[in-house]
Order: structure tokens, then C-alpha cells, then sequence
């Protein structure tokens, strides 16, 4: 129970500790710490996986434009 953050999103929870409570037991977490511990970590996951998406397609989109700027073979085109 060292991460300020996990414990400010517990004591921020109010009305819905018991609803997290219960589904994290449901998950099959000991505690309600290591859920949201749990959650906070897959969320940069995505977070960083989303972004590493981006720019893949960034640099597909730069190579179609090389692609696209290859095959004209006159200028008026």
C-alpha cells in the first residue's frame, strides 16, 4: 500500500466502495488496493498500446505517400 494515487482513488470512491469492494472480490483480488492497482496498470497499458498504434499507422500512412508519389511517371500529373 505504497501508491498515493491507488489510495486516493479509494477514498474517493464514497458510495461505491462497497460496489468495488464486491467486484474485486468477485475478480478474485484480496483486496481493494490490488484492483484498482490492477486497473490503474492495464489502463497504461492500453494507454501505451493505443499510442504505439498511432504511430504505426503514421508511418504506414507516410509510406503510401512515398508509394503514391513514386508511380507518377510525367509532371502534369
Amino acid at each position: 500500500m505504497n501508491n498515493p494515487q491507488v489510495l486516493k482513488i479509494i477514498e474517493n470512491l464514497k458510495g461505491r466502495k462497497n460496489y468495488e469492494e464486491k467486484k474485486a472480490s468477485k475478480l478474485g483480488f484480496n483486496s481493494l488496493y490490488e484492483y484498482i492497482e490492477n486497473k490503474m496498470l492495464k489502463h497504461k497499458e492500453a494507454a501505451k498500446a493505443e499510442i504505439a498504434h498511432k504511430t504505426e499507422i503514421q508511418k504506414d500512412n507516410k509510406i503510401e505517400e512515398k508509394r503514391t508519389n513514386k508511380k507518377k511517371s510525367c509532371s502534369c500529373c
